[in-house]
């Protein structure tokens, strides 16, 4: 905080700290959930029952006799009551994140995919690989990837026969079982379904 003061006028600060146990208690005493509250912030504000009450408490602290406890913690209950009535603020429930694969499993599922591609598409062996059951692998991948864990290795079969395609003279039917289809027909189905375009196509480009 920047203050600046008017040398002419006396000039006093009083910083005050409310235990969260008090606060939680006040909330709950109004029916509040002290978890979702936080209190909207003011500068320059006038408020006639605080500055009373900031002003008994800072007059009983100071008397020459023994403050009573009592009457403290009567106007700090007080004050904390008035400050959740009229100044704290309900946040929004927090969304639930969908579920997702931590790093290390989504890497182990992509390297064995990536190693297996010729291979046909095995659920169950990934799900077990990251010690999941197949629903909660199946689940959590797409909502890491934004895809299926199928549909991933169906995308990277298609990628791995495009580098072939463009990069060696094999042909269509070597590439397609190197890509895992028995038949260079289903093969051209796939490659067609993904690209827009057959084998033959994509390799003349």
């Amino acid at each position: 905080m920047r203050w600046q003061a008017d040398p002419d006028r006396p000039f006093e600060v009083l910083h005050l700290y409310l235990g969260l146990t008090l606060v939680n208690r006040a909330a709950r005493s109004l029916g509040l959930n002290s978890s979702r509250l936080s209190m909207r912030d003011i500068s320059d504000g006038q408020d006639a029952f605080i500055s009373g009450v900031l002003s008994g408490l800072t007059a009983e602290i100071q008397t020459p006799h023994s403050a009573s406890s009592l009457f403290v913690n009567g106007l700090l209950e007080s004050l904390t009551v008035h400050l959740l009535r009229h100044y704290a603020q309900t946040q929004p429930s927090p969304t639930s994140r969908p579920a997702q694969l931590p790093a290390w499993k989504l890497r182990k599922a992509l390297d064995h995919m990536e190693a297996h591609l010729a291979e046909p598409f095995d659920l169950d062996f990934l799900a077990g690989l990251c010690g999941m059951s197949r629903f909660h692998f199946s689940r959590s991948f797409h909502n890491t990837m934004g895809q299926s864990p199928s549909r991933w290795f169906i995308g990277q079969r298609v990628e791995h026969a495009k580098d072939l395609l463009s990069q060696t003279n094999r042909s269509i039917i070597e590439i397609a079982l190197t890509s895992g289809y028995e038949s260079a027909s289903y093969f051209a189905q796939m490659f067609r379904r993904e690209t827009g375009i057959s084998p033959r196509d994509f390799r003349k480009l």
